[in-house]
């Protein structure tokens, strides 16, 4: 959070320099060979120089950012930066597009940007240059994760979760440094009948490994573990520390879309496109109880339309749950309930007229992407009241994936707190905003009916089954 006004300062225009023309950059291709497992490094590119037909704003530093100026940004004496009236404003702050394809993941760290699209390499950027890309012989890239330590995950189509680092003396300088499930555990396992599973597609693999695309990835980092979640209906938990697939929980009837954990009470959450929500409870087994164990403890929402994303406020006990009717609905665990007490629902928040693709939770802020190329800002009130803040429009192709954090504010400024919120989307743009607690600018909206939590049924749809109704999931476990 501390770090987001480093990652903005290349948003700051020259005040001296007149408003340069829209770009495009070409993506650079690359023919490596990836085996899935053996270390490699990713080469870097330096800062790349779009090109414009304005010779004037070319002489501007600002004009060779593939941040673009776009209309309605209102760069000036109240654009929000310069400390002017309007700096409390929620609006857009720019725009970056690379002719890489459709972006479907992205994640923010510190001063630095990723974003994953159907290319073969996850961007970086960091103070109006792109810095290369993380490659990979594999294509689309459907989620990233950035761990504390520096290390990045990526969740690629074919299956394999690869995990890269940035260098030590160069931090915008990444290279490869495995893959989950490691090199050694494959061998280990690949001569053991016993390690192997029937997979859907009539063929048998190795449980540790994802057999279709990895669609989900979180990280506990509490408990020291990562998460990923598959089409293959599987989600597999990892140790972080040493890669090894501890667990592969076969946990729906159709593909995983979304995985998150909770951060408290030890609970995982799954979504599905068979309408389901899971919540799993982490455990241990073995004789000295190191073994990691999840089990299921409630089936939290049922229904028609496919679960899509999954968000989590882990201070105030919230779990968000984004579906293809376009709603966002909402639960919250009481603090001090017994374990298995079952949580309170709060309706769903409803500002999409497609379904709600992506979710993200900083405080008490909520935002939701949609196929309908919109992005709803709801901020939490007293009990299961939610506003509406602003409704952002500027994409012209499905939202795909939003991050946010909280603003650092700075030092006198006394003003409404703030979020910067960033979305990618299928028109193969990035967007960065603005978001005020206040609302106020041209998206704001009206604030939703007053709603109180409902503790007799979780779900909005149908009632919640208990554990002890459900059939038991097929597991995998290391041995």
């Amino acid at each position: 959070m501390g770090n987001h006004n480093k990652l903005l300062q290349f948003l700051r225009p020259d005040p001296a320099a007149p408003a340069p023309a829209d770009n495009k950059q070409p993506s650079s291709s690359s023919d490596d060979e990836d085996d899935g497992y053996a270390s490699s490094s990713a080469p870097t590119t330096g800062a790349t120089t779009p090109t414009t037909t304005n010779t004037s704003a070319a002489a501007s530093p600002f004009a060779m950012s593939p941040w673009t100026q776009l209309p309605g940004l209102g760069f000036g004496a109240g654009d929000g930066y310069g400390g002017g009236a309007d700096a409390n404003k929620t609006g857009l702050l720019g725009s970056l597009v690379k002719a890489d394809g459709h972006v479907y993941s992205l994640a923010a760290a510190g001063d630095l940007l990723y974003t994953g699209t159907d290319s073969r390499t996850v961007r970086v950027w960091r103070d109006r240059r792109d810095l290369g890309g993380l490659r990979s012989a594999s294509g689309l890239v459907k989620a990233i994760v950035v761990a504390a330590d520096g290390r990045i995950y990526t969740g690629h189509q074919d299956g394999k979760v690869r995990v890269w680092r940035a260098s030590a003396d160069d931090p915008a300088a990444h290279r490869r440094v495995g893959s989950l499930p490691g090199l050694r555990d494959v061998l280990a396992s690949a001569l053991r009948p016993s390690r192997y599973v029937q997979t859907r597609r009539r063929r048998s693999g190795l449980w540790m490994r994802h057999f279709d695309a990895v669609s989900a990835l979180c990280l506990d980092a509490a408990a020291g573990l990562i998460y990923s979640g598959s089409w293959d209906r599987t989600f597999k938990v990892w140790r972080a520390s040493d890669s090894r697939c501890l667990e592969s929980v076969y946990a729906h009837g159709d593909a995983v879309n979304a995985v998150a954990a909770a951060g408290f009470d030890a609970l995982v959450l799954t979504g599905s496109a068979d309408g389901t929500v899971k919540v799993w409870r982490r455990g241990a087994r073995g004789r000295r109880g190191r073994d990691t164990w999840h089990t299921m403890e409630r089936v939290l929402r049922e229904g028609d339309s496919a679960v899509t994303a999954i968000a989590v406020s882990a201070e105030a006990r919230v779990v968000y749950v984004g579906s293809s009717d376009g709603a966002v609905a909402h639960w919250q665990w009481r603090r001090g309930a017994p374990p298995g007490g079952a949580p309170r629902n709060g309706g769903a928040l409803r500002g999409h007229k497609m379904a709600v693709l992506c979710l993200a939770v900083a405080g008490r802020v909520v935002v939701s992407g949609s196929a309908d190329r919109t992005i709803c800002v709801w901020r939490r009130e007293e009990g299961a009241d939610h506003a509406r803040l602003a409704v952002l429009k500027g994409h012209t192709g499905p939202v795909k994936c939003v991050a946010m954090d909280e603003e650092e504010e700075e030092d006198g400024s006394g003003g409404a707190r703030r979020w910067v919120v960033y979305s990618g989307s299928l028109d193969g743009s990035v967007k960065v905003w603005r978001v005020s607690a206040s609302g106020g600018g041209a998206h704001g909206d009206a604030a939703t009916p007053a709603r109180s939590w409902k503790g007799a049924s979780p779900s909005p749809l149908r009632p919640w089954t208990p554990y002890a109704a459900a059939p038991e999931p097929k597991h995998m476990g290391a041995a």
